[in-house]
């Protein structure tokens, strides 16, 4: 519709057209769910909803008593019993292509319309007053997400060659931040993404035209290249293709699940491929394994799978920082039972903060006598939190990693207000 109306000016404007479409999809919406405002009402009641401060309180909940201070963010939603089954049935039966899109239209513009029923229809970006992770929808029930991983690279080349081993192999990863330069032994970083990191909604965002590339809440790729780095963390293996496996074993795969993914582009930018049946595991130019699968996700970095000594232990430890167990996600309708795209492995624990944020899958290792060697060019995985009254309360803010899992996984946090910052001083301007 939008490309018809642009083409015939004697109609109405797209702007007219888009903002009436959009207003009667939530006006449809809200009468026919009788009460939609339910669906983004979290009842506090007596669960225990943590803000964290700081870093500092991260560590303190490592070692306060399990369970009981647990912090519990799959809180309970207000719809009753009945609606509840039936929004059950509606997502496990005709799970087609089309059926999904049409879930995820219902879904979104639901929570749009018990917004404008709250602020009287003023703005379909307004602020959601109990968003605990700024202003998106789908993280009001949650404090802290998993927001991506840190990659160490210790060779120029290998840090330019891995930049274009994402961006032309992964459909729709392009780079997102960047900062530091050549020369003086500055230290360059660069993000990379499906879409921005912002955890608002971004004015460029305009339902329902806009793709999900351009809504917030994206997960990221951090790459960090140290100039004065003594020795190299992943030397891939010498001759025309890489055949170098990764630099230990306690990161099993980031995965991914993409429109399309370019097998020559791996090879071509210093990827190992592993294997390409149904679905490819590769290992990055840097040395970080990847698994990515054909298929739709609103954000298409999924997961990051760990190899664990011990999965229970490891679910404690990520118990205490808010993770739980989540439904493991699929980036396809079949939910893993076809041969593009394989089920959760028997065994495993999938946890995130939110069922809308990243997680990690620990697998249990498959030689329980061996000890899990460490990857050493994952930095960090991080977290970013969101500290009481928007700020960290005048402490100095510290983004490397300050604990590790039991894997020897490091783990960074990142308060809110700082992401934001760093977002607006990084952000790469387009030519």
């Amino acid at each position: 519709l939008p490309a018809v109306f642009k083409t015939n000016k004697n109609l109405f404007t797209i702007d007219a057209m888009v903002a009436s479409f959009s207003r009667l999809i939530v006006i449809l919406v809200a009468f026919l769910s009788r009460d939609v405002s339910s669906f983004s009402t979290i009842r506090s009641g007596s669960d225990t909803i943590l803000k964290l401060s700081s870093t500092q309180q991260y560590q303190r909940l490592l070692s306060s008593s399990p369970r009981s201070s647990r912090v519990l963010l799959s809180a309970q939603s207000s719809v009753n019993d009945d609606d509840q089954d039936q929004i059950k049935a509606a997502s496990t039966s005709n799970n087609t292509r089309r059926s999904m899109l049409q879930q995820a239209v219902i879904s979104t513009s639901a929570i749009l319309s018990s917004t404008l029923l709250a602020t009287g229809g003023t703005s379909t970006s307004s602020t959601i007053a109990n968003a605990a992770m700024g202003t998106l929808p789908e993280f009001e029930d949650t404090n802290a997400i998993f927001q991506g991983v840190t990659i160490d690279v210790a060779d120029k080349a290998q840090y330019e060659e891995t930049i274009q081993f994402f961006t032309n192999s992964f459909d729709g990863m392009t780079v997102l931040r960047e900062r530091g330069g050549d020369g003086g032994g500055i230290v360059r970083d660069t993000w990379l993404g499906f879409g921005p990191e912002t955890l608002s909604i971004p004015p460029s965002f305009e339902l329902p035209v806009s793709s999900f590339s351009q809504y917030g809440g994206h997960a990221s790729i951090h790459l960090r290249y140290d100039p004065k780095a003594a020795s190299l963390l992943y030397k891939r293996s010498s001759g025309e293709y890489n055949n170098e496996p990764a630099p230990g074993d306690s990161i099993a795969y980031l995965q991914m699940g993409v429109p399309q993914y370019r097998i020559s582009q791996m090879v071509k930018y210093g990827g190992n491929v592993i294997d390409a049946y149904g679905w490819v595991n590769v290992v990055s130019p840097a040395g970080l394994p990847i698994r990515s699968i054909v298929g739709i996700r609103p954000d298409p970095i999924m997961f990051l799978a760990i190899n664990c000594a011990d999965v229970k232990q490891s679910e404690e430890f990520y118990n205490k920082l808010g993770f739980i167990r989540q439904d493991f996600p699929f980036a396809r309708p079949n939910s893993g039972q076809g041969q593009f795209e394989p089920p959760q492995p028997n065994k495993s624990v999938y946890l995130a903060p939110s069922p809308n944020s990243m997680g990690v899958l620990l697998l249990q290792n498959k030689n329980k006598k061996k000890a899990v060697v460490p990857n050493p060019v994952l930095r960090s995985i991080n977290v970013v939190y969101n500290a009481p009254g928007g700020d960290n309360g005048g402490a100095p803010v510290n983004v490397d990693p300050t604990i590790m899992d039991p894997s020897s996984i490091p783990v960074a946090f990142v308060p809110q207000e700082y992401l934001e910052e760093e977002i607006k001083l990084t952000a790469k301007v387009s030519s």
